[in-house]
């Protein structure tokens, strides 16, 4: 890493826009002759924060982010909740490694460190300990640290630089810089935090009484047949691009209360051609149609609202479901949260909460070509 007023202009990286692209539907996009997104020259540290927020559609808080590099090259972004306890710094290193180096081209990272906690002139830094021993363990497989930030609430600097110099800036000049322009140009935008806001719902008694009826009628059907008209309808609102009708909201509510219909019609989301547990498991060797699984989670939130709390896990979990696949983690977990705070004996919710608790991280977000950030930009 470098010190001093030199880390004020960094050396230019340049994104693969095959690999990082905002996660967030672009109403505009400016191309070149052949039809692929221009390239983003990242200069300036304000411009590395505006990446990252964008790239992951919110501003980190208890972070750190890491960059992976190829040369001069961008390649993956890793976000993970900093350590809240001390003597796991080594553990939490391993961890970080292991997912920085499923990007077999990176040969350095940039990272950004985001926390509340503040450092006085003639102290470490909050995490010196963690930022050591990934600096070592990545050592050990090859990989060098580049740069690193540290941001605060209202300051960044640089990581290795002297708390409470002047080579503070204030993180309000991430709106003015360039990269930022460019992304907001694109239909991009940053929200404050990763925390999730239901659509609001009403009239729950009728709406309960509504998904009852649809139940009640599947349940007379042969188990067959259940599953195809609920593929069907499932498949006619992916394909569709108008939300569909509140009945038809109420009768996938009640198809994904029986957990098979409810798997089948999670696996159906990517448009694959698959075996389903590869599917759910996100271990496909080709990458899924993401704007389609896009769509589905915002069919997914309007169904929400057609719903009642008795019927809502089995719609919040899939919701979570699909922010696994996208390296969402965090949001994943709120989801799968808030489907146990309607029932806390859902299975599948516990089960995948336990699995993302534990790091398991989504098959296909391991290979830059699967992976979500692989998306087109359009």
């Amino acid at each position: 890493m470098h010190s001093g007023p030199s880390t004020q202009r960094m050396v230019p990286y340049q994104n693969d826009p095959h690999h990082q692209q905002p996660q967030k539907t672009q109403q505009h996009k400016r191309e070149g002759k052949t039809g692929i997104m221009e390239k983003l020259t990242i200069t300036t540290p304000s411009d590395v924060l505006s990446f990252i927020g964008h790239t992951l559609g919110f501003w980190p808080q208890e972070s750190l982010v890491c960059i992976t590099l190829n040369e001069n090259s961008i390649g993956a972004t890793l976000r993970i909740d900093l350590p809240r306890q001390t003597g796991q710094e080594l553990p939490y290193a391993r961890t970080v490694a292991h997912y920085l180096t499923s990007d077999t081209t990176a040969t350095a990272i940039l990272f950004a460190v985001y926390t509340s906690e503040t450092a006085h002139p003639g102290d470490a830094r909050p995490h010196a300990g963690t930022i050591a021993a990934l600096t070592g363990v990545l050592a050990e497989q090859g990989i060098t640290i580049r740069d690193g930030l540290f941001v605060g609430d209202e300051t960044f600097s640089p990581y290795d630089g002297e708390p409470g110099t002047s080579l503070a800036l204030p993180v309000s000049s991430t709106l003015t810089s360039a990269i930022n322009a460019e992304f907001i140009y694109r239909g991009s935008f940053v929200e404050p935090s990763d925390r999730i806001t239901l659509p609001t719902t009403g009239q729950e008694a009728a709406k309960a009484t509504a998904v009852e009826h649809h139940m009640e009628t599947i349940r007379t059907q042969p188990t067959d047949t259940a599953l195809e008209q609920g593929r069907e309808l499932w498949s006619n609102m992916l394909d569709s691009k108008t939300f569909p009708s509140d009945d038809d909201c109420h009768a996938l509510v009640a198809n994904l209360q029986f957990p098979t219909i409810r798997d089948r019609l999670i696996a159906d989301i990517p448009g694959m051609d698959e075996p389903m547990q590869q599917i759910l498991f996100a271990q496909t060797d080709e990458a899924p149609k993401w704007s389609r699984i896009e769509w589905a989670q915002q069919l997914l939130l309007h169904a929400y609202t057609c719903t009642s709390p008795e019927h809502a896990a089995p719609v919040l979990t899939a919701i979570g479901y699909i922010n696994w696949w996208e390296g969402r983690g965090s949001k994943a977990h709120q989801f799968l949260q808030l489907a146990l705070d309607t029932d806390p004996a859902y299975r599948l919710a516990r089960l995948s909460d336990q699995m993302i608790g534990a790091g398991v991280v989504a098959g296909r977000n391991m290979n830059k070509n699967t992976a979500y950030k692989a998306m087109p930009f359009d």
